[in-house]
């Protein structure tokens, strides 16, 4: 074979593998920039009508409420609505309550005659159906308006006696009523609706209320302009300060048992509750008034990572209210708390210096508490009531 027949040879050996390499290089780069553009998989509806989330994909993404870890898929879901704090009640005739187990922080308070009632705080999870609703209090108020910019709050009406436990009258003065408030008074049919047979008997009127976290988001988004965003453009969490979060405690370090038991107002079994720990999932069920507590949604019994107590003055509003049962609690400034994670108990103080002000925790260093990644239950414990722990 001669020189010119091998140099031609040589030649388009060299422009074939010169070709090939670009073309490799070209086509693997497009299909890494379309795999980091592609959009994510859109959740399915599961048959309860909750979003179904793909449980398979890496969970990297932190709730900003309680530090749970996430997908991508479910972060992008969440950021486009705002924290929505729902009022569920917690009489006896209301058990098993919906949508608590859903919850990112719930927290739990007397709301008259020794009776406690929940905010409970979405954002990160598709609840479903929350209820029953009830109304509202001005310490729950307090305590929602932690959540960002506009934070939505929905119940059924609420005290409204002139005095200082008028939640209605506040919530016209904080600019909330008929924007990011979701009174059902004002809202109605279908955003909420009755169900006298859920609870599985004939209940009365006051504790068959429900809704679903998704229909107030949406009707939020489209009748009030509140989304991830409020109508100027600014996002919620703009001044929004988060808790600090650890990941729990090894195994080894955990206790083998731990109780706790609170009695908000003593002489009524009915209304008190009993968080018991469980080393092997590093979780606390709750039992209230001696039976284990019970989502009717799931038919499980709720747990939480962080069980918070804290102490707070409780008094009476005096407004003029029959038998008195409006009640006031002194939940701006300091006092005494104890928060109760990986089994072990830890003794310091809470701060909120105003309405808006994010609620403090910190141990008898100094130190703000960081919680374990979970649902963080906080119980407003008046400053008389019980707290055993065995």
């Amino acid at each position: 074979m001669d020189k010119k027949k091998i140099l031609t040879i040589l030649l388009a050996v060299l422009v074939y593998l010169a070709s090939t390499g670009v073309s490799y290089f070209l086509f693997t780069k497009t299909v890494s920039s379309e795999s980091i553009t592609s959009p994510l998989p859109t959740p399915n509806l599961g048959a309860n009508g909750q979003l179904a989330f793909d449980n398979s994909l890496p969970k990297t993404q932190a709730c900003p409420l309680n530090g749970v870890l996430y997908s991508k898929q479910q972060e992008q879901w969440w950021q486009k609505h705002r924290p929505l704090g729902v009022m569920v009640e917690n009489h006896v005739g209301a058990r098993p309550q919906s949508g608590l187990s859903g919850a990112d922080v719930i927290y739990e308070a007397v709301a008259e005659g020794g009776i406690t009632r929940f905010l409970a705080v979405f954002y990160c999870q598709d609840a479903g159906e929350v209820g029953p609703v009830r109304s509202a209090r001005t310490y729950f108020i307090d305590f929602i308006s932690e959540y960002g910019n506009s934070p939505l709050y929905a119940h059924v009406g609420g005290a409204n006696q002139s005095g200082p436990a008028d939640a209605l009258g506040q919530l016209d003065t904080y600019g909330w009523t008929g924007y990011n408030d979701m009174n059902q008074f004002s809202i109605g049919f279908p955003t909420y609706w009755r169900d006298y047979d859920r609870l599985g008997h004939t209940a009365a009127t006051e504790h068959t209320m429900y809704s679903t976290v998704q229909k107030l988001w949406d009707y939020a988004a489209a009748n009030r302009g509140l989304t991830n965003v409020d109508k100027n453009g600014k996002s919620w969490d703009t001044n929004f300060v988060p808790f600090a979060f650890t990941d729990d405690a090894p195994a080894s370090a955990r206790p083998s048992s731990q109780t706790i038991h609170l009695e908000f107002w003593t002489g009524d079994p009915d209304y008190y509750v009993d968080w018991v720990y469980d080393p092997k999932t590093n979780l606390y069920a709750r039992n209230n008034g001696g039976k284990p507590f019970i989502d009717r949604d799931t038919n499980k019994q709720l747990t939480a990572k962080n069980i918070v107590v804290l102490e707070m003055v409780e008094s009476s509003a005096n407004d003029g209210y029959e038998n008195n049962v409006h009640l006031l609690y002194r939940d701006k400034g300091t006092g005494k708390a104890v928060v109760f994670k990986d089994g072990k108990r830890i003794n310091g103080t809470w701060e909120k210096d105003s309405r808006t002000g994010r609620t403090v925790v910190r141990d008898t260093n100094g130190n703000q508490i960081k919680f374990d990644r979970g649902l963080i239950w906080f119980e407003i414990l008046p400053t008389d009531g019980v707290l055993t722990v065995k």
